[in-house]
């Protein structure tokens, strides 16, 4: 499942449905627009907290799984540590095949 959500973050990419880069993410969020943040897993501690609380603040559900290398990789971009999903159809797929994979046990993560 590992492997299925990273190529499906990879559709996601040439979809146009995803936003990398901290201000254009929180700028998103902020703007309601993210249905699903996706953060790496060895995210740096001050960035964490500050996607996680504006996420928290603005009711957006988000998810920190994937390492910095994983998440790079599978969008074609270096280094980054999060990422924004834009559209509601390829969240829940994501959502679910994290799920099946059991990484995420609930809705709240």
């Amino acid at each position: 499942m590992k492997q299925k959500s990273l190529n499906l973050l990879g559709l996601m990419t040439r979809a146009g449905k995803i936003v990398t880069g901290e201000d254009l993410i929180i700028k998103n969020i902020q703007e309601k627009k993210v249905k699903l943040l996706v953060i790496a897993s060895d995210c740096g501690k001050n960035n964490l907290k500050k996607l996680t609380d504006k996420a928290k603040y603005y009711g957006t559900e988000f998810c920190v799984i994937f390492s910095t290398e994983e998440i790079s990789r599978a969008i074609g971009k270096e280094n980054r540590v999060a990422l924004a999903i834009t559209d509601t159809g390829f969240s829940k797929k994501l959502k679910e095949l994290l799920k099946q994979g059991g990484y995420i046990d609930n809705e709240e993560n």
